[in-house]
């Protein structure tokens, strides 16, 4: 074999760009021609007691999604450079084979609204691919179990167990992003910032490599879910004229959490791992976990109260954090604008973990927080002013 076919090349960042966009550019072309098929299908939300829409509203944007992430990873399979890295790695490629089946079942709920076993036996089936694949976790910081000299220890998986894990947190991952799903560019909007903060952190990883071509695949695979999720963006900012719908918010997450996966096999050095390394790796959970805390939290109460009150747990209402913010008194687009805030502060705050010096970096994120605090709170702060007046 050619000893220079693996040899490193730099950053191919050139590359990577023509991949973005040529994956939001497919998305965005694509989903006109999805919207119109949704409707001839029948694949339509109604309005729930629990939505905020008021009109029917097509949905399967997930599979002009789809397309564009299809359409990047052919094009990186003929560059000359990202070519080199499909001869050594196969994670590109299972990206795209979990990804079909996580948008085919997405589309069929989005069309038949699925049971959720059948859902959840769908999302463990797309990441039993990623592990048929060789896509699976393979090392792990934890801030336990340390010694004298050192903060933590690394945990470096059998296969078993980094399968397990893979699935375990890629089926989270993908219902994490569907949980979110709510207001009109929420859940698109989250998944340009995670996989954008992915694809810093991913860049960071090959740089330390200095090229080497068998870091390119977390890179790529967020390059083009960005891409994608740049490109439906137009469509469904408010006001919306499609909804992803479960195709798409399945298909953020399953791609979120391949190119972490992917990324986890690039660490070098395991014994000597930084425990930023791992902040950066699970930045689309944190990302996605922070937006969906208090929503949680609601539910826990909300089940237990009405579990106290004999009445169903499972009564659906509006407790997500983006209703919270709307009953505050924000608009739809302040509410998702405000939520793009927390997710960005969050995202690129664990990713600069990797990159910069921690103090700064707590410094800039705690500013953050505190912008975001108060914007939050503004709308009731004026309303109490407005009543004591």
């Amino acid at each position: 074999m050619d000893s220079e076919a693996w040899a490193p090349n730099g950053l191919p960042a050139r590359e990577y760009l023509l991949v973005l966009l040529t994956a939001a550019a497919t998305t965005f072309l694509l989903t006109g021609l999805v919207r119109l098929l949704a409707i001839r299908v029948g694949a339509v939300a109604y309005p729930r007691q629990r939505d905020v829409h008021v009109q029917p509203m097509p949905r399967m944007g997930g599979v002009a999604m789809y397309g564009g992430v299809v359409a990047a990873i052919f094009l990186a399979s003929n560059l000359p450079v990202l070519s080199r890295g499909f001869t050594y790695s196969n994670d590109a490629w299972a990206a795209l084979a979990a990804g079909g089946l996580i948008v085919l079942v997405g589309a069929l709920d989005d069309r038949f609204e699925l049971d959720s076993l059948t859902k959840l036996a769908g999302q463990v089936t797309a990441a039993g691919i990623l592990v048929i694949a060789g896509v699976q976790w393979f090392v792990l910081w934890v801030p336990w179990g340390g010694t004298e000299d050192s903060v933590g220890q690394v945990l470096i998986f059998s296969s078993n167990q980094g399968q397990l894990l893979t699935v375990l947190l890629t089926v989270a991952m993908i219902n994490a992003m569907n949980f979110v799903d709510g207001l009109d560019g929420l859940a698109s909007g989250i998944g340009l910032i995670s996989a954008t903060a992915t694809f810093v952190f991913c860049l960071s990883l090959l740089d330390r490599q200095n090229g080497d071509v068998n870091a390119y695949p977390p890179a790529l695979i967020a390059a083009a879910i960005a891409g994608a999720c740049l490109g439906f963006l137009p469509y469904n900012f408010q006001p919306a004229r499609l909804f992803m719908g479960d195709s798409g918010s399945m298909l953020i997450g399953l791609m979120l959490a391949t190119a972490s996966t992917s990324a986890s096999g690039r660490v070098l050095n395991y014994p000597d791992v930084d425990p930023t390394d791992t902040i950066g790796l699970l930045s689309p959970l944190l990302v996605v976990a922070a937006v969906l805390f208090v929503p949680l939290l609601d539910l826990i109460m909300a089940v237990v109260r009405r579990t106290k009150a004999g009445k169903s747990p499972f009564h659906a209402d509006k407790m997500h954090l983006h209703h919270r913010l709307l009953e505050i008194g924000h608009s739809q687009r302040r509410a998702v604008l405000l939520i793009y805030l927390w997710a960005a502060v969050i995202a690129f705050g664990a990713v600069s973990l990797t990159l910069f010096n921690v103090v700064v970096v707590a410094w800039v994120v705690g500013l953050g927080v505190l912008l975001a605090a108060i914007i939050s709170v503004i709308p009731r702060l004026r309303a109490r002013a407005e009543r004591e007046s």
